[in-house]
């Protein structure tokens, strides 16, 4: 389970969610999205998709509820992976997310303010791994404007936090608005386009945190 998480609103969340579920997909994952935002963005972007008549990629379901980590183990019995989209400024809807998650990312704009806005969720992950110490975390670099500085410097903020900013980073970019306005996602608006090789980059980045966590499991457990 891969949840994207922040306090903040306004981070990215959905887009990313919605097209890290789309690329795991297309791998031939089977997958399932959970809309844990009471606004609902998932479950309208899904609504569009249907009524414009694309084919289905992954089922799309509404569980903006604090009972979230008790339901959805179910849910993922069906599926190879489950990304949830997170709700922002709702802390115990956050908190049943992160004990559902195996993977917290978090979505960071290139911005003081957002690095900053950012020590709230950082505190509430390591509630959460009170409770479960195998929870992962990264930060992710969204909306990053190509051709500045500003991405680096946001990176160079991050260090000091106690988990990584992977690596792969999502530039700010029209065809995630167009792809949006249409239930669509990047890679179907433009094919081999620059927004589709970063989100499939982001897929490997987080399937690499998550094997590479079973890995270690399995070493301590031959220990």
């Amino acid at each position: 389970m891969i949840a994207f998480l922040n306090q903040k609103g306004g981070a990215g969340k959905t887009t990313l969610a919605t097209h890290l579920a789309g690329e795991l997909a297309m791998q031939g994952q089977r997958v399932t999205l959970l809309d844990a935002d009471p606004q609902g963005s998932a479950l309208d972007w899904a609504q569009r998709r249907s009524q414009s008549g694309h084919k289905r990629l992954y089922g799309v379901f509404g569980l903006a509820r604090d009972s979230l980590h008790q339901e959805a183990p179910q849910i993922a019995l069906r599926s190879d992976y489950v990304v949830i989209d997170g709700p922002p400024r709702v802390a115990a809807l956050a908190r049943s997310a992160l004990l559902a998650a195996d993977l917290v990312l978090i979505p960071v704009q290139p911005s003081a303010y957002d690095v900053w806005a950012s020590q709230e969720m950082v505190q509430l992950v390591a509630e959460a791994r009170v409770f479960r110490p195998q929870l992962l975390a990264a930060f992710v670099i969204n909306r990053r404007v190509v051709g500045t500085v500003i991405g680096r410097e946001a990176r160079q903020a991050l260090a000091d936090q106690p988990f990584p900013a992977l690596r792969a980073e999502v530039s700010q970019r029209i065809v995630f608005a167009d792809s949006v306005a249409a239930g669509r996602l990047a890679c179907e608006v433009a094919p081999q386009c620059a927004a589709s090789r970063e989100i499939a980059a982001l897929a490997q980045a987080a399937r690499d945190m998550l094997r590479e966590s079973v890995r270690e499991s399995l070493r301590e457990s031959r220990r």
